[in-house]
């Protein structure tokens, strides 16, 4: 598994290791840290604008959650899995995508209220802790559910 991986980094292959469809794991995944990586960014800076503007942070998580889902898709479809999907397949495809995702925010929700109001973390630690654990169930779910070969 990580054969591939090593062999394309020591040819500096970078198109191969971030673009070009595959269907090695290792390679899906540090694809998807990647992802998961552009996804916090915009998920954490708006939890964080909203936040601060006076919205109560369990409410502004689902709003910045809305933005890095689609940030989410887009960057997955693109970069890790190479399943190509038109019209009413896409609809379905996405609709998949979001329950996961949805089932995910519950999960961040459900570990920022932990952190933060029974342990007493602040809300953008408690984000960066949660999305680490999420992390590994999206990919997995995205992976073995969503994009698995028939």
């Amino acid at each position: 598994m990580l054969k591939k991986f090593f062999e394309l980094l020591k040819k500096g292959d970078i198109k191969g290791i971030m673009l070009e469809p595959t269907e090695d794991s290792f390679l899906q995944f540090f694809r998807y840290i990647f992802v998961g990586g552009a996804s916090f960014v915009t998920d954490y800076v708006l939890l964080f604008v909203i936040t601060e503007i006076g919205i109560h942070y369990l409410v502004s998580g689902v709003f910045s959650f809305i933005a890095g889902l689609c940030v989410n898709y887009a960057l997955t479809k693109l970069l890790v899995f190479s399943k190509k999907t038109t019209g009413a397949e896409k609809a379905k495809e996405f609709s998949a995508f979001a329950i996961i995702a949805v089932l995910g925010l519950g999960i961040t929700e459900g570990l920022m209220w932990l952190f933060t109001e029974k342990l007493g973390g602040h809300y953008m630690v408690s984000k960066a802790a949660a999305a680490i654990i999420v992390l590994f169930w999206n990919f997995f779910m995205k992976k073995f559910l969503l994009y698995r070969k028939k």
